[in-house]
């Protein structure tokens, strides 16, 4: 289990496999507040703190099946494109 108090702004969020699914805000009670900018509909979206496998250096790594708000990512995937 990891400390929320781990959680700084501007930590990257992966899913298990390691890929962006966005950049910590900031955290609120039980929640992680992603950015704007890492979502296609600019507005922030929340994680639960329940969904967190584990913190390594500056990254949290998600668990497997972590839901995933829709229009996450959806900037990144534009870009690559």
């Amino acid at each position: 289990m990891f400390e929320k108090i781990r959680i700084k702004e501007h930590m990257e969020v992966t899913n298990c496999e390691g890929l962006h699914v966005g950049t910590v805000d900031a955290v609120q009670d039980d929640a992680i507040k992603l950015t704007k900018s890492d979502s296609g509909d600019d507005m922030h979206h929340f994680l639960s703190l329940d969904d967190v496998e584990k913190i390594d250096d500056n990254r949290i790594y998600l668990k497997e099946g972590a839901r995933i708000p829709e229009g996450l990512g959806n900037k990144a995937v534009a870009q690559d494109a």
